[in-house]
């Protein structure tokens, strides 16, 4: 497969990803703003700008400027509207491999942003939600399972990981965190799963469990890990002549997933949430690393694009 159409792919699947997430940790941060009036709005505003690598704004901070910032501006490179563009004018370099229905539902998500927009914000969440839902449907029922469809997963479940991990990140700072983990949990769509998994109980510790840790729900950060390697280890075997190597791994992208997969896995709980920002954003550099180690061994022809401090440059 060309490089570029590689890479378009692999952007496709993570700008999705990103809309789609953003659009869930917006609708987190604001439910929680307009839930518990007590919570310094403006300290609150700040720290989900900087989970979300936004390094320049205004020095008056409120709810009507993360909107901007990271759901409406088409010239912020975090935001909702700028990803969307973003997805279809890969998809516009991609067309020869994409089903005709899976360009139509881009281009159509592309065309309604500007009403979308007009909306009510949770309204308008609810809109991308649903339609990148749809879009991931039609391209699992559409596209073949060779390796454009290996690097449309791979990007997808690398944007995954790195978006999950701030959507932890932005619960965990919460000030009110009885009131932040039920609702990161919904935005995820993993309430009623995480109270079938612990019977009903309700804990911040478990809770943060569930989204990292559980191997069950495709949401949760070492399943998408598990996804991405799963896609990387097809492609990697697809290019191997013999039968592989003995030891080690020849993709240094495989290495870093697997590597932060293990650390999860295989480390105390205890240990990870003690201080789970500076564990996510450990995290978000092991996905940005894996990210650049993929541009640098399949795009080396194409453009090279990368996470710089959480914004796409």
């Amino acid at each position: 497969m060309l490089s570029r159409i590689a890479e378009s792919l692999f952007w496709i699947g993570r700008y999705l990803e990103r809309a789609d997430d953003t659009a869930r940790i917006l609708d987190v941060e604001l439910q929680v703003l307009v839930e518990d009036p007590t919570i310094d709005e403006e300290h609150s505003c700040r720290q989900l700008l900087t989970v979300m690598g936004v390094e320049e704004y205004p020095s008056v901070v409120n709810r009507w400027t993360i909107l901007d910032l990271l759901a409406h501006n088409p010239e912020s490179p975090s935001s909702i509207a700028y990803v969307i563009d973003a997805a279809r004018e890969n998809a516009r370099g991609a067309r020869e491999t994409l089903s005709t229905d899976m360009w139509a539902a881009i281009n159509t998500m592309w065309r309604g942003l500007p009403s979308a927009r007009a909306m009510r914000s949770a309204d308008m969440f609810g809109w991308v939600r649903n339609r990148t839902a749809m879009i991931a449907g039609i391209a699992d029922s559409t596209m073949t399972r060779d390796e454009g469809w290996q690097f449309f997963m791979l990007g997808r479940s690398i944007e995954r990981v790195d978006m999950t991990a701030r959507l932890l990140s932005t619960a965990s700072l919460a000030a009110e965190a009885q009131l932040a983990w039920p609702t990161t949990l919904r935005a995820c769509g993993a309430y009623e799963a995480f109270i079938r998994a612990y019977r009903g109980l309700e804990a911040d510790r478990l809770a943060a469990e569930f989204l990292l840790l559980d191997r069950w729900f495709p949401r949760s950060v070492v399943s998408a890990l598990v996804e991405a390697e799963k896609a990387l280890a097809t492609l990697e075997a697809g290019g191997q002549r013999t039968g592989g190597q003995r030891s080690g791994f020849s993709d240094e992208g495989l290495r870093l997933l697997g590597r932060a997969r293990t650390e999860l896995e295989y480390r105390p709980l205890a240990e990870i949430v003690y201080d789970l920002p500076t564990e996510m954003e450990r995290l978000q550099r092991s996905c940005a690393a894996a990210s650049e180690a993929v541009t640098t061994r399949y795009f080396s022809l194409a453009e090279s694009r990368q996470w710089s401090e959480g914004a796409l440059l």
